[in-house]
C-alpha cells in the first residue's frame, strides 16, 4: 500500500490551520481540548487556558506556519522550454 504523502501534508496543514484559528476564536476552549496526555503536556496546556493572549499568539503563528507550509509545498513549475512543450497535453500529477 502506497501512502499520498501530499494528502498527509494537505490534511496535516488543514488540522494545523483550522486548531489555530479555534485557538484565536475561543482560546480557553481550545486549551482545554488538548488537557489530555502526560503530566507536562497538561500543565501547559492548563498555562495556556489561564494566558488566552498567548493561547491566540500561539494560534496565529499555527494559521501562518500551515499557510507558508502549503504555499511553499506546491509543486513547482517544470524548468522545460515553454516551447518545447507546446501543443503538448498537460498531465495531471496525483
Amino acid at each position: 500500500m502506497q501512502i499520498d504523502l501530499s494528502r498527509w501534508k494537505h490534511f496535516t496543514a488543514m488540522a494545523l490551520i483550522g486548531d489555530g484559528v479555534m485557538g484565536m476564536v475561543h482560546p480557553r476552549r481550545d486549551s482545554r481540548a488538548w488537557q489530555y496526555g502526560p503530566k507536562p503536556w497538561q500543565s501547559l496546556m492548563h498555562s495556556l487556558e489561564d494566558h488566552p493572549n498567548l493561547t491566540r499568539l500561539i494560534g496565529a503563528a499555527q494559521v501562518a506556519g500551515g499557510i507558508l507550509w502549503v504555499l511553499h509545498s506546491e509543486e513547482k513549475p517544470s524548468t522545460l522550454d515553454a516551447s518545447a512543450t507546446k501543443g503538448a497535453p498537460r498531465r495531471r500529477i496525483a
